[in-house]
């Protein structure tokens, strides 16, 4: 790994083991997160962890679901950033921190991907970073699409379906979406 490219893993936490999130894609997503981490690490390149902290009481994102998941829980001295809003840049120190670490490249893998990850992959990018979107290491629950706005009580989008829409919507624009095993062997 390049020194000026931080791996930044996004809201791997036990909240979203919650059955209330519902059916989800990608049950791998989490491991090969892990496989990014543990290369990262392995050459002392930067690593961010993100951490959502919901402001709503009941969320599974609030109390213990604001615990790592144990694969992917931070070392000491890397950086974390805890946030409310789905922007990982908003009302954090996320941009300064790497900044002061001279990053221009990230690697950006996280949960879920239409929400926090997209959110903070389009942000990073306007920025000015140059953005990999690892897209099997993100994965998406079908409570991320609320298709109410819809004349219809059916559900449509399955969560390959508002995964793979996620990506597509920022690959080429905003970000390059990548496999995990090619980013790894770049």
């Amino acid at each position: 790994m390049k020194m000026d490219c931080a791996l930044v893993l996004i809201d791997f936490q036990v909240g979203f083991e919650d059955p209330a999130w519902g059916a989800r894609n990608n049950p791998d997503a989490e491991a090969k997160a892990a496989r990014l981490l543990t290369a990262w690490r392995a050459t002392g390149a930067p690593v961010v962890h993100v951490r959502h902290l919901s402001k709503t009481p009941d969320s599974p994102l609030s109390g213990t679901g604001t615990a790592w998941m144990p694969a992917l829980a931070p070392l000491e001295g890397e950086t974390c950033v805890e946030k409310s809003v789905n922007a990982a840049f908003i009302g954090t120190g996320l941009e300064a921190a790497l900044r002061a670490q001279d990053v221009t490249d990230l690697v950006i893998a996280g949960l879920t991907t239409p929400h926090c990850v997209s959110t903070t992959c389009r942000m990073a990018a306007n920025l000015g970073f140059r953005v990999i979107l690892a897209h099997d290491a993100c994965a998406a629950f079908a409570a991320n699409a609320d298709e109410s706005w819809q004349d219809t009580s059916e559900r449509h989008l399955t969560p390959d379906a508002v995964h793979n829409a996620a990506i597509s919507h920022l690959h080429g624009e905003f970000v390059t979406a990548r496999a995990v095993t090619d980013i790894l062997t770049q």
